[in-house]
């Protein structure tokens, strides 16, 4: 079976032995400096585009993206400079140089958030609202093209939200329980190819709030 084309953000608890356990695919545990690296909002996005669909060209990228290529190609070499991206020469026909994502997902400790150097703090807090809003935006994608799906897609998506009364003990479980229950899926996929098979984002958010 062809593995699928894989974009995870996962954002973990600081002590190691509540940490949701890790799918078994390659995922990057970003540090002080590769997060530096990354919390830019065009630099993720260039990230999420080559694990969403595979290697491209800077050109390509910036078409997709509604950017300039200069600006594409600075921040892919950039990404690269921080090993997030890599060469893809098997894909290259020609003078233009293809890059590809060198892992499959990331993994965010919230330990960054507490880090003693306030520029490291606030790449953290630039990482998050941009994984944010890139939700956001996807969602809204999904609302302004549905229409072009078949029926079968468009009854097999969901958007939901709930709100349960819970310790930070039982939010950490059922956490751990929705991620356990997303990737046991990942061993279901179909093989590229599979008719009505496609790419599904799975969004997941858990946040305590005040009714006050």
């Amino acid at each position: 079976m062809q593995q699928s084309l894989c974009n995870a953000i996962f954002v973990r608890m600081t002590e190691e032995q509540e940490r949701p356990q890790k799918p078994q695919q390659q995922y990057r545990t970003l540090d002080a400096r590769s997060l530096r690296g990354l919390a830019h909002p065009l630099r993720m996005q260039l990230l999420s585009a080559l694990r969403q669909r595979g290697p491209a060209t800077a050109s390509q990228l910036a078409e997709r993206l509604g950017e300039s290529s200069g600006a594409t190609s600075y921040h892919l070499r950039q990404l690269a400079a921080h090993g997030f991206v890599v060469d893809a020469p098997e894909h290259g026909k020609g003078r233009e140089r293809w890059w590809k994502a060198a892992d499959e997902g990331l993994d965010f400790d919230d330990a960054l958030l507490k880090d003693p150097d306030p520029a490291v703090r606030g790449a953290a807090d630039v990482f998050l609202h941009e994984v944010a809003t890139t939700h956001a935006r996807e969602l809204s994608t999904w609302l302004g093209t549905r229409n072009d799906w078949s029926r079968q897609w468009i009854r097999a998506t969901d958007m939901s939200d709930m709100t349960l009364r819970l310790t930070p003990d039982l939010a950490r479980e059922l956490i751990r329980e929705m991620h356990d229950l997303v990737e046991s899926y990942r061993a279901l996929a179909p093989a590229e190819g599979t008719p009505d098979a496609e790419q599904v984002r799975i969004h997941t958010h858990a946040f305590p709030f005040t009714t006050n």
